[in-house]
């Protein structure tokens, strides 16, 4: 009786070692095997989002940083994903209502990887998301606007702080749909230093919700803390032998496009409908006369000046808003 209850007892044992290791191995979980991300930018910035980001463990569903190489003498741009950076500028846009800022953020990934079930229309590189926080004089968010860096799948949300006169006509109450996705249609804040968490579908890296965090909120998931970069470093990205480049190409046809970004399928399947072979591909964001390309947001070519978001009160305005 005494050697069974002994190796009752050693098996016991053996399973807690076993169970013990693995915690102790859970704690210490390198990047690859953690499953479900937040990345955030320093808690200083308190406009900026934080994006929660799936199936982490892929590196092409990490938010990357933008890097330049010399190959053979051929300059390439790619996104390491082994560091997350999040690139920020500050613009500001008049309408009839008064002067406004825009936040804006903007992360990139490796790639959307090529897949044929299910089929992936934006398979391609260096492609990115885009997040846009609207604010009054008196700093409360009114908008957040999300967008694919290829001016794609455009969704714009009002904070409890926009007054419902500035909304579309038969605005939805409750979610709107984007392409697929479904989104919320308001936002509801307590306090105007409240953040937002932007969460990311992986492998396709579309916009698949948004939420409201409180300022005082601690998250309980891994958290990475992102490097936070001007916009203007996309544009000086360093090169071996202390030279520069630009993410974005410079002279024509492909100027004001993400450099390796094309989007194979997009120029195949959407290139005669929008006018656009370059259709897909990701832009420069900020000032179409210094990009030489507008940011628009709607296929048709006939609005591709009027749905430009380089030009955010003509944008809103597009798009039904009047703020």
């Amino acid at each position: 009786m005494y050697t069974s209850h002994k190796r009752v007892s050693g098996l016991i044992l053996c399973l807690l070692l076993i169970v013990l290791t693995g915690c102790a191995a859970q704690q210490g979980n390198r990047p690859e095997d953690i499953r479900l991300v937040s990345v955030a930018v320093p808690p200083a910035k308190t406009t900026a989002p934080s994006f929660l980001i799936p199936e982490w463990q892929q590196p092409y569903n990490r938010i990357g940083t933008v890097q330049a190489r010399r190959n053979n003498g051929v300059e390439q741009i790619s996104i390491d994903p082994g560091s997350a950076t999040v690139y920020h500028g500050r613009f500001t846009f008049t309408t009839e209502s008064g002067t406004f800022i825009n936040y804006v953020y903007r992360v990139h990934f490796q790639k959307i990887p090529f897949s044929l079930i299910p089929f992936h229309l934006g398979a391609g590189s260096n492609v990115g998301v885009l997040v846009v926080v609207t604010v009054d004089k008196a700093q409360r968010p009114l908008l957040v606007t999300t967008a694919n860096t290829c001016g794609c799948y455009v969704a714009v949300i009002p904070t409890s702080y926009l007054p419902g006169s500035a909304y579309p006509d038969n605005w939805p109450e409750q979610q709107q749909r984007i392409y697929g996705e479904v989104l919320p249609a308001h936002l509801q804040m307590s306090a105007p230093d409240d953040r937002f968490q932007v969460s990311i579908r992986p492998e396709v890296h579309r916009v698949m919700d948004v939420q409201v965090i409180p300022a005082n909120h601690h998250p309980s998931r891994q958290t990475v803390i992102a490097g936070l970069q001007p916009l203007s470093a996309l544009k000086s990205l360093p090169l071996p032998g202390g030279t520069t480049t630009s993410m974005f190409y410079g002279t024509w046809p492909l100027r004001g496009h993400v450099k390796g970004a094309i989007k194979p399928w997009e120029s195949l399947l959407l290139s005669l409908v929008s006018l656009d072979f370059y259709v897909g591909m990701d832009k420069e964001y900020g000032n179409t006369d210094e990009s030489g390309n507008p940011f628009y947001t709607s296929l048709k070519p006939w609005n591709r000046r009027s749905s430009d978001m380089n030009d955010f009160a003509g944008f809103l305005r597009f798009h039904g808003w009047k703020l």
